[in-house]
């Protein structure tokens, strides 16, 4: 198989949960010798600057309300599969990989279609919408956690890849926990997504103010916020004495989570993998209006394997969260045990067994090989 004339689509929501395991892929993809184009939507940024990777552009839109609403999201939707099949038409990849979201309905439809071998891959621990809409029609579903639920009674081959990160995560792996004592500062790093979660910028200054003093001394934060909390956040924290660092967007989230001795945020896919491809201990707030409550689950997984600590957001209060700080910052071994498990459930080849999954795809339908399992998947737990 000469893989300089094969050519992958990509087809990507517009998220960071969504695009980030796709550059991943992408990288791994294009270090074999393949060509990649991602397909997206009006929302979908382009890969990071040094990643040279066509990006194409077509309809689609999210379920609307109401009757009119519904009908236009259909309309959308049914525009963007046309495009799609046009695009493919022309591009002719020898298969395309979907990363969920609902920009990437109308290319994976297409594709479908098409008789194009289908790849999904899932990041969270309940199968999303858009993968759902597409299991049958797939070659096999990767899935980033050991069990999924919504994958019953398909067709399709299953296999655990895990979630492919970006290389600065994947580069940091290696760094050992950070040395935490008794009485010695504990760097704290929060986060809400990609704009900040204005339940932690309430709670969080809150419960740091609530914490005896020798304690709260100890505490270096960083924290992610939305525009209008910044400043309510930074007089709180001000007042509370606690040296805090705030910002609306952290350019060096890699970095600034190897520093850190706990992390509080969200359980999206993308950052449960990127906590455990680092290992760090972690206080998990799932967002609570998810559609199947993924991120609930996405949680739980990593908290069974010793890993994290989950405080739903209806009791994500200030004094939960004093509470559950001065336990761990008065047995600070606690926090290296699970930044140990963190480390051990995670992993840093998902994009290697990603790309071995689209190869197995390819040779099979090209009949080098009978089944998508006949490549064998390294092990996503030896790095």
């Amino acid at each position: 198989m000469d893989n300089q004339s094969l050519l992958i689509a990509l087809a990507a929501g517009g998220t960071g949960g969504h695009v980030f395991p796709a550059e991943a892929l992408a990288r791994e993809l294009l270090g074999r010798g393949f060509k990649v184009v991602l397909i997206t939507d009006k929302r979908g940024g382009k890969f990071s600057d040094d990643l040279s990777v066509p990006l194409y552009r077509i309809r689609a839109s999210s379920l609307g309300k109401g009757v009119i609403g519904k009908i236009r999201s259909i309309i959308e939707m049914g525009i963007g599969t046309l495009q799609a099949q046009r695009l493919l038409k022309k591009l002719k990849p020898s298969a395309v990989v979907g990363f969920g979201g609902y920009p990437s309905v109308p290319t994976l439809y297409a594709a479908a279609r098409s008789n194009i071998p289908l790849i999904l891959h899932e990041q969270n621990a309940v199968v999303g919408r858009a993968n759902r809409s597409l299991a049958n029609r797939a070659k096999v579903i990767a899935t980033s956690f050991p069990n999924v639920s919504g994958l019953k009674n398909l067709e399709a081959y299953v296999t655990h890849t895990g979630n492919p990160v970006r290389p600065a995560f994947a580069a940091l792996r290696a760094t050992p926990y950070p040395t935490i004592t008794d009485d010695g500062p504990m760097r704290l790093l929060v986060m809400g997504g990609s704009l900040g979660a204005r339940v932690f910028s309430h709670v969080v200054p809150n419960a740091l103010a609530i914490l005896p003093e020798h304690l709260r001394r100890r505490i270096i934060i960083a924290q992610q916020c939305r525009p209008e909390d910044l400043e309510i956040a930074r007089a709180a924290f001000a007042g509370a004495g606690v040296e805090a660092e705030l910002s609306l967007f952290f350019r060096d989230v890699p970095e600034r989570m190897a520093e850190a001795h706990l992390v509080i945020c969200r359980s999206g896919g993308s950052t449960i993998a990127e906590l455990t491809a680092i290992g760090r201990p972690a206080i998990l707030v799932p967002f609570p209006h998810g559609h199947a409550g993924e991120q609930t689950a996405n949680a739980e997984a990593i908290a069974e394997a010793g890993g994290a600590w989950i405080i739903p957001e209806q009791a994500f209060t200030p004094e939960a969260l004093a509470v559950r700080l001065e336990a761990l910052m008065s047995l600070p071994s606690n926090l290296a045990k699970t930044a140990a498990a963190a480390r051990a459930w995670g992993t840093v080849i998902a994009a290697d067994n990603l790309a071995n999954c689209v190869v197995s795809v390819i040779k099979e339908a090209s009949g080098e090989i009978t089944a998508p399992g006949a490549i064998s998947y390294l092990d996503e737990h030896a790095a």
